[in-house]
C-alpha cells in the first residue's frame, strides 16, 4: 500500500505536516516505538508510529529522524496525545530528512493504524504470492522446473512470515526455507499426518511437537503415473509428501487456505518430475533382477551392470560391492479390498535407504529398487572401502535402516498394514547377487515372523537357529512346548515355585551352578534343588546337550 492511501481513510485520523511529494512510498509493514534509537528494530519501508516519549527537548528530533531516514522507513506519523501539538523541531527534522510527517488525532489508537495497516499490507502480499504461485505452476506444467520446491517456500516466508518445509512420508526433509527441522521433529510430523491420514480426516492436520504448533497438508501426485482419484488411501500413503506449515491454520480464511492448496499443487509437479527421473533407474534395476532371477550368466549380469553404472552409479569411479535389501509391505484383506503391494514397498524402500539426515530429494540417485510381485528389491552399491570381506559390517544393517523412520511407518501402517525387511551379507561380484538376493529374501521371513508392525532382519541371523524357528508349523510349536514346558508352568501356579525362569537362567549362564545361583540370588544348594525338580517333572537331564537344546528351543519359541 502507499502513504497517500492512509490519508485517505477517514478513520485513521491522520493529518500532513509535511512530506506530500513522497505520498507514494511503499509502506511494508508498521511499527510503535519511543526508543531514542530505534534502528535495530527496523527493516525499511515501515511506517513508524510514536507518542514522542523520546523526546526531552528540541535537540532530539534530528538525532531521531535521521536514524529513521538512514534506514529507510516509509514515513513517521506522531500523536498529539503527549505534547498537544507536533513540536515544530520535529517538523523542520522531517523537512530536511524528506521523511513524510503524520500527525495522529489523540482520539485515534495507535492499534487502530496498526491493525488497518498490517490488514491491507497482508492482503496485497497474498495476492501477489498467489500470483506468483500461479505463474510458477504454468511455468513447471509446461517446461523446465523454476528452482524447485525452495522458491515458493522462500516466497511464504518472505512474503506471509510462514516458515514452512517439504517433508517426505517418513520425515525428512526435501526442501525448506530457513533453518532445517531436525530429523526427530520431521519423523514426529510424518507420524501425526500418516496417523490423521489412516483415520480419513482431511488435511490440513494440526499438529504439536515440543510446543510449537503445525498445519500439516498432503502433498498428492496428480502428475504422469498418478492412480485414478477414487483409490484407496492405503495405496499413497506411504509415498505422499507433505507440506509443514509452522502455523494454526484452523482459523484461517479460505483465501489463505487456498493459496497453500496452490503450493501443495506446484510442489506435487516438482515431485512428478522427479518420479520421472526415477523410473529410468527403476528400469535399468529391473533388468539386473530379471536377469539374477532367471539364472542367467555372471558374465552378462556384470556386463549388464557395466552399461548401467553411468546412471546407477554416479560418481563413482569403479564397480562397488553390493548388498541387497528385500521389502515387502503387506495389508489384512477387509471387504475384498485387494492393493498391490510391490509399487507401495518399492517407493517406500527408496526412501528407507536414504539417510534420514541428509536434507533434499536428490539423495536417492544412487539407489536402485526394483519390484517383482509384492516384493521390492534394492540394489545398494556400497565403496570398496567399507565392503571388504573383513569390512562388510560397515555396509547396510537391518535394525539401523528402520530405527529412525519406525515412529511414522507404524502410524501410516495402522492396524492393519505390516512392513518386513531383509537385508544380506555384501557380495564382491555380479555372481554373487543370486545368493544375496535369496539370502535378504530368507531375513525378510525371519522378519515376517516377528511381532510388530515394522519388523526387519540382517543376514548375520541366518547362521543361527533363529533361522529355522520361523518356519516350523504352529501345531508342531504347540505340541513340543507344550509337552517340555507345561508341567512347569503348573508347578509355578500351584507353589510360585519359579521353575522357568530358574531354567531360562540356568541355560543362559552355560548350566554354571555358581553363576546362575549368583544371578538369581540363591544359594547353590537351592539352584539344585530347583533343577532337580524340573528334571523330575520332565523325565529330563539338564547334564545332557540334547535335553539343554530342547528345552532352549522350547523356550525360543513359546
Amino acid at each position: 500500500m502507499r502513504l497517500r492511501a492512509l490519508l485517505e481513510t477517514d478513520a485513521l485520523g491522520l493529518r500532513l505536516l509535511g512530506g506530500e511529494d513522497e505520498l507514494d512510498r511503499t509502506v511494508r509493514g508498521v511499527m510503535t516505538t519511543d526508543l531514542r534509537d530505534p534502528s535495530r528494530y527496523l527493516a525499511g519501508g515501515e511506517l513508524v508510529l510514536t507518542g514522542l516519549a523520546w523526546r526531552r527537548d528540541a535537540e532530539d528530533s534530528e538525532p531521531f529522524v535521521r536514524i529513521l531516514a538512514s534506514a529507510g522507513v516509509a514515513g513517521l506519523a506522531a500523536g498529539e496525545a503527549e505534547l498537544g501539538a507536533i513540536p515544530d523541531d520535529l517538523v523542520l527534522a522531517c523537512s530536511r530528512h524528506r521523511l513524510p510527517l503524520f500527525a495522529v488525532n489523540e482520539s485515534v489508537a495507535f492499534a487502530t493504524i496498526t491493525e488497518h495497516v498490517v490488514r491491507q499490507v497482508s492482503g496485497e502480499r497474498a495476492g501477489d504470492l498467489a500470483a506468483v504461485v500461479d505463474r510458477h505452476r504454468r511455468l513447471m506444467t509446461s517446461g523446465p522446473a523454476g528452482g524447485g520446491p525452495e522458491v515458493v517456500l522462500d516466497l511464504l516466508g518472505s512474503d506471509l512470515d510462514l516458515r514452512a518445509w517439504v517433508l517426505s512420508p517418513t520425515g525428512r526433509q526435501i526442501a525448506g526455507a530457513g533453518d532445517a527441522l531436525t530429523p526427530a521433529v520431521g519423523a514426529a510430523l510424518a507420524a501425526e499426518h500418516l496417523g490423521a491420514t489412516r483415520t480419513g480426516r482431511r488435511g490440513p492436520h494440526r499438529a504439536t511437537v515440543d510446543g510449537v504448533t503445525y498445519s500439516l497438508f498432503p502433498i498428492r501426485n496428480n502428475g504422469r503415473g498418478a492412480a485414478p482419484a477414487a483409490r484407496d488411501v492405503r495405496e499413497t500413503v506411504l509415498s505422499d509428501w507433505l507440506l509443514a506449515v509452522e502455523a494454526d491454520a484452523s482459523d484461517w480464511p479460505a483465501a489463505r487456505l487456498d493459496l497453500l492448496q496452490g503450493v501443495t499443487q506446484l510442489i506435487a509437479v516438482e515431485r512428478d518430475r522427479r518420479d520421472a527421473a526415477r523410473t529410468v533407474r527403476r528400469r535399468l534395476a529391473q533388468e539386473v533382477l530379471e536377469l539374477v532371477q532367471t539364472g542367467a550368466a555372471p558374465a552378462e549380469i556384470a556386463a549388464r551392470l557395466r552399461v548401467a553404472a553411468p546412471v546407477l552409479l554416479p560418481g563413482l569411479g569403479s564397480a562397488p560391492h553390493w548388498q541387497v535389501v528385500v521389502a515387502r509391505v503387506d495389508w489384512e484383506r477387509d471387504s475384498g479390498a485387494e492393493i498391490a503391494g510391490g509399487p507401495v514397498a518399492q517407493s517406500l524402500l527408496e526412501e528407507i535407504l536414504v539417510d534420514p539426515a541428509v536434507v533434499g530429494a536428490e539423495s536417492s540417485d544412487r539407489i536402485a529398487v526394483a519390484h517383482a510381485g509384492d516384493e521390492a528389491i534394492a540394489l545398494v552399491p556400497l565403496s570398496a572401502a567399507t565392503a571388504t570381506a573383513e569390512g562388510a559390517e560397515d555396509g547396510l544393517h537391518a535394525d539401523a535402516l528402520l530405527t529412525a523412520v519406525r515412529a511414522p511407518l507404524a502410524a501410516g501402517l495402522a492396524d492393519d498394514g505390516r512392513l518386513t525387511l531383509g537385508v544380506s551379507a555384501a557380495v564382491h561380484s555380479a555372481e554373487g547377487l543370486r545368493g544375496a538376493l535369496e539370502e535378504a529374501r530368507h531375513a525378510r521371513r525371519v522378519a515376517a515372523a516377528r511381532p510388530g508392525r515394522v519388523c526387519a532382519a540382517g543376514h548375520h541371523e541366518l547362521a543361527s537357529h533363529v533361522l529355522l524357528l520361523p518356519f516350523v508349523p504352529d501345531d508342531v510349536r504347540r505340541a513340543f512346548t507344550a509337552r517340555l514346558l507345561d508341567p512347569l508352568r503348573d508347578y509355578d501356579r500351584r507353589h510360585r515355585a519359579e521353575l522357568i525362569p530358574t531354567l531360562e537362567a540356568f541355560l543362559d549362564c552355560d548350566g554354571s551352578w555358581t553363576r546362575c545361583a549368583t544371578r538369581l540370588h540363591l544359594h547353590v544348594n537351592t539352584l539344585r534343588y530347583r533343577v532337580g525338580r524340573i528334571e523330575q517333572l520332565t523325565a529330563r537331564d539338564l547334564s545332557r546337550l540334547e535335553d539343554k537344546l530342547d528345552f532352549f528351543l522350547a523356550l525360543r519359541m513359546s
